[in-house]
């Protein structure tokens, strides 16, 4: 699936009158996440309950079509309020010393087990590496791009 695929599909199926502007799109291979920017003066909780049927409906219908969950959120005057967001397993492969960071975070109640430990770490990272990630992030969508440019193979 291609990002201008997933994307036209949200704008096409929320109502436009739901947000400021069209919703942010942001996926990965296990779900999508829906963000839309509401008035300061809507309520998030009343927003929440008044578009649930059609949040559902449209999130059942992308589901089936993309193969991933699909989470919901709003933004209010810059700060981003989730609903839902999928929880999803990750197998990795540490060598010792990066399992001692882990259990040393557990043993010292950071961390209620090693997976908890892992995302606490991965947070830490996303927060103090913030530019770094989106530089990141703008260099894929080149690469992405000029990939599509590119020759194709018959």
């Amino acid at each position: 699936m291609t990002t201008e695929t997933i994307n036209s599909f949200f704008e096409s199926k929320v109502p436009k009158n739901w947000f400021e502007k069209p919703p942010t799109v942001e996926f990965d291979d296990d779900e999508i996440l829906v963000i839309g920017a509401i008035k300061s003066d809507r309520p998030i909780d009343a927003f929440r309950e008044e578009t649930r049927a059609k949040r559902m409906a449209i999130a059942g219908e992308a589901e089936a079509r993309f193969h991933r969950k699909v989470s919901w959120g709003v933004e209010d005057d810059g700060k981003r309020t989730l609903f839902t967001t999928a929880s999803v397993p990750v197998t990795t492969r540490l060598r010792f010393s990066e399992r001692t960071v882990l259990d040393t975070l557990v043993d010292a109640g950071v961390a209620r087990s090693r997976s908890d430990a892992l995302g606490w770490c991965v947070k830490l990272v996303a927060r103090h590496e913030a530019e770094w990630l989106t530089d990141l992030r703008g260099a894929l969508v080149d690469v992405e791009r000029v990939r599509a440019e590119g020759p194709t193979l018959i």
